[in-house]
Parts: structure tokens; sequence; C-alpha cells
């Protein structure tokens, strides 16, 4: 099944490299085949506290960037702390991996910003501590501290728990054209490696948001996911153990809903969303069109299974392509299609993927039947 893109799109693919692999292989295997190199870099993420008072720590894990042979990147090759299932906690962590965690993220855009992620482990906070004016302290556990000249915590590095060298969400750069091509370079090299799908795994697709920023179409892609993205979870296959999905906030329908939101120009309809409590953490992010940074300027797909063959994840990427593409040409007032069969014949999509997905419709329908 050859399926065609036709928006520039961004992807978030969570795999499992085989025990004795890691994420940092993968890389290296993809930089080799294409000339090019492999850069290791302070990869941010967020996890909940069991601490009273610190709802998340803040994490610094090792991540490797690669870049071709004209310094373009590639992709990068990163954890993702939701894929705990398939690992072992109880092994002993390998030398060399660590992360850093803190208690405000502010603290670890400062270690991203002074520290060197390629230093040796035990000296990757010292510039940090220099400018809070104070020495790192070690530990027999392995572990680094750097306090302010108070004594209070700054930032800790630590070894990095059993086996958490083995997730690997590879993240593309920004893909424009041959989409299927780029993807099975990709994938294909996680293949060979022996990488695997993740229990609790997803594919999270980034649609460039820049024409779904009116009213008009946020009303319309808000209608459409109503009313319509239940069933869609249901073709493309949500991982039912996938975690950090779920609803937008209540508000949102009522805000888009309303009159004074559709006459609303983008910049005053961007304001009025930021009030509404969008998170990240949803099966279609739409926050990423509030924050203001050019280089994630777009609407997040976040309800696709971890997938490995280039052909189903084109199929998906193609079947939402479609109906955000059927949001950006909404006439103001057109209600969302009334079925699902309507949705997929009403929206702009490669007419192979539309074809795929009407057929898989209908066997639905006939198997309920």
């Amino acid at each position: 099944m050859a399926v065609t893109l036709d928006w520039k799109t961004g992807f978030e693919i969570e795999l499992m490299a085989p025990p004795g692999l890691s994420r940092r292989d993968l890389a290296q295997a993809v930089a080799t085949r294409v000339g090019g190199t492999v850069e290791r870099f302070f990869h941010p993420q967020s996890e909940p506290s069991a601490v009273e008072g610190r709802p998340v720590f803040e994490n610094l894990t090792p991540g490797f960037r690669v870049r071709d042979g004209e310094g373009a990147w590639i992709a990068s090759f990163v954890d993702d702390l939701t894929l705990q299932r398939d690992l072992d906690r109880e092994r002993v962590p390998l030398a060399g991996w660590r992360r850093i965690v803190a208690d405000d993220g502010r603290l670890l855009r400062l270690v991203e910003r002074h520290c060197d992620p390629d230093a040796e482990s035990d000296r990757t906070l010292e510039p940090l501590a220099t400018l809070f004016g104070t020495e790192a302290q070690r530990h027999e556990a392995g572990m680094v501290r750097v306090v302010d000249a108070n004594g209070r915590s700054v930032a800790i590095d630590a070894p990095l728990p059993g086996e958490r060298e083995r997730p690997c969400e590879i993240v593309t750069a920004p893909i424009e054209t041959d989409h299927a091509a780029v993807l099975e370079r990709l994938l294909g090299e996680a293949r060979a490696l022996g990488f695997t799908v993740p229990i609790e795994g997803a594919t999270h697709v980034h649609f460039d948001g820049e024409a779904l920023c009116s009213a008009r179409a946020i009303t319309g892609l808000v209608e459409v996911w109503t009313q319509h993205g239940a069933a869609l979870k249901r073709l493309v296959g949500v991982n039912p153990r996938c975690v950090r999905l779920g609803d937008w906030p209540a508000g949102l329908a009522e805000l888009t809903g309303s009159e004074a939101f559709q006459a609303m120009a983008w910049a005053e309809a961007k304001a009025a969303l930021g009030a509404v409590g969008l998170s990240k953490y949803c099966d279609l992010n739409l926050a990423n069109l509030l924050t203001g940074r050019p280089e994630k300027h777009t609407i997040e797909l976040r309800v696709l299974p971890a997938l490995q063959e280039v052909e189903p994840l084109m199929a998906a990427a193609a079947l939402f392509e479609g109906v955000l593409g059927w949001c950006r040409d909404r006439e103001p007032g057109e209600a969302a299609p009334h079925s699902l069969v309507d949705l997929l014949i009403q929206s702009p999509m490669d007419e192979t993927a539309r074809t795929h997905w009407l057929q898989v419709v209908r066997r639905e329908n006939a198997a309920i039947a």
C-alpha cells in the first residue's frame, strides 16, 4: 500500500532495544549509514514524585542526535520514562549511563547550558557547582550532589536505573517529502538490530500547525474530534496500556462552540485557548500551537500504537492528515460530517489511504451487523 503525505510532519516512534543493546547503538547504526555523526545531549523529561510538596522530578537522561555528513539533523534517539514494563529494574546500571535530577526544571536548563554531556560521569555537574559557589559532593553510592551556599539541594547526578538504556524513542527531524522512504531507513535499522514494540508503546505524529491557526479551523477540529475521536482511535487501534492520554479540558468545546470565539482573529483566539488549561498529555495535543516555539509549532496526534512497519504508520498518518485537512478547508459554520464514512469521504487524503480506511470501517460495520 503506497501512501503519500503532503504535510510537513515529524514522528516520535517508541521502541525497545533488545537486552544488551541501547538507543545509542541504533543511533550509531543510522549515523554509519548516512556517513554522519552521533552527538550525545541532555534529554529533558519529567516523572511523578512521591515526595510531599514535589509533584514531579525533572530529569536529564542521555540522548543521541544523528547528523548527516553535511551537519543536517536526521533524528534523535531518546529515553521515554513511560516505557517501564519491558525492563529488568534490578539490573545493575551500565557504566557511563546516568541521569541528572532536580525538582525545578529551571535548574536543569542551567545544566543543559553550562555542563558537558560528554564529561566523565562524576565531573558532569562541576560547572553547575561553580555557578552556585560550591563544590560537587560525591557519595559512595555513585551519586554526585550539588548544593547551594546554604546547603540546599540543587541537582543530583546518579547512575541510570537498570536497563533504562534500552527504551528508544526515535524523534525524526520534520519530513517534508518522501516520508515513507525516510521512515523506512530509520525503522529498517531498528528491525535489523532486533528492536521491538514496547508494552506501553505509542507513536506520536506532529503535523505542521500553521494551516490550522484560525478560530474556524480549531472550531472544526474540536467538533470533529468530539464527534468522531472515539471511532478514529478504535480504527487505528490505540494501545490500551499507553499512558499520558486523555480528553481535552471540558471548557474547550464550550469555548470553541461560542459565536464569540468563532469571530476572533487568531491572536485573540490563541489567548482564549491559553486560558482553557490545555495540556500536551491528551489524545490530540493543541498546546504546541500556543507556546511560541517555532521548532514545535504543531498539532500532535498521540493515539497511534507503537509501529515498526512503515505501511501502517503511513496509512494512519494519512488518515489524520485528511481529518486535519477537512478542518483547514472547513467553511465558516460548516458542521462536521455526520458519520465516520462521510468524514473519510469528505476529507482530503491520499486515495489509497481513503480506500483502505473505508474498507476497514465497512468490515467493522458488517461484523456488527
